[in-house]
């Protein structure tokens, strides 16, 4: 299965090499363009036991991408996990803003029927702000394509 990865952080990194691992065409995207010119290079940004090799391996096999470019992450995958970072605001909740604009960057470029996973560490309500970006991104390009919004959050342990 192709699966994009929007996010190139811990999470996002961590679960593309993962999925990778298992035998998926994965593509990561992260607009830092400094990031992926070192990840393309084989420079992993994050310590993770065992994540270089994994990285290189699928790297090496042809299972595992990295890129800057939007349009060739959306067109990519039939799923696309967004991995974005929600650092606390002001008041402490998660920041939505990249878990938004990812969405948002999904329907400036879908085509087709797409599954959005939420992988970001985000708040109950999240999949209808997803889905509500995404249809006024589709709406501006007036098109009405099916698309899912489903939640693997992330869990933190302490």
């Amino acid at each position: 299965m192709k699966i994009a990865v929007i996010g190139s952080g811990y999470v996002g990194l961590v679960s593309g090499a993962c999925l990778s691992e298992l035998g998926h065409d994965v593509l990561c995207l992260d607009l830092d363009m400094k990031k992926i010119a070192l990840l393309q290079s084989g420079v992993i940004p994050i310590f993770e036991p065992g994540l270089e090799n994994l990285i290189k391996n699928n790297m090496n096999a042809g299972r595992l991408r990295f890129t800057t470019n939007i349009e060739e992450s959306v067109s990519h995958g039939l799923v696309q996990m967004i991995a974005v970072g929600t650092p606390s605001d002001e008041n402490g909740s998660a920041d939505m803003q990249y878990v938004v604009n990812a969405a948002r960057s999904i329907g400036q470029y879908m085509t087709e029927y797409k599954v959005i996973v939420d992988k970001s560490t985000v708040p109950v309500g999240t999949s209808e702000k997803v889905k509500k970006a995404i249809n006024e991104e589709l709406g501006k390009r007036n098109m009405e394509i099916e698309f899912s919004v489903v939640s693997n959050p992330c869990l933190l342990y302490t």
